[in-house]
């Protein structure tokens, strides 16, 4: 199994968001992987690390998540591999609840969202995001 951080999804992955299907609530599983230090593409200094940075971008996209419907689940630290192997760990665990798949991309395609997301690309090395859901009965 390969395995490839992305900061940003790839054209056939932004296809699938706009996919016609389900509207059942979504759960994001996020596998987040900092940069040591935060890189921030208009190329201000800064003492952030990766990881503070993406807290600034965490704290407001909480917020964020509740307007549109959505919310954090979970949010952890990667402590240790318990089972199979990895080159390397990433450094967080989170889930974020959305209402449906179009609530997530309305919430992606906000004017907040944009102005957010500065410091979720300064913080990132890499992410692995994984759409699920609760089968119904």
């Amino acid at each position: 199994m390969k395995v490839q951080n992305a900061v940003y999804p790839d054209k056939q992955q932004v296809a699938g968001f706009f996919e016609d299907g389900h509207q059942l609530p979504i759960y994001m599983v996020n596998l987040l992987k900092f940069k040591p230090k935060a890189e921030y593409e208009d190329g201000r200094e800064t003492t952030l690390s990766g990881r503070e940075a993406y807290e600034i971008y965490a704290q407001a996209v909480q917020e964020l998540l509740q307007k549109f419907g959505g919310g954090i689940e979970f949010n952890a630290q990667v402590e240790r591999l318990m089972i199979g192997q990895a080159e390397e760990l990433w450094d967080s665990v989170a889930i974020a609840r959305y209402p449906s798949r179009a609530a997530m991309m309305d919430m992606m395609k906000s004017q907040e969202m944009q102005d957010i997301s500065v410091h979720r690309t300064a913080g990132l090395a890499g992410q692995l995001n994984i759409e699920t859901i609760i089968p119904t009965e």
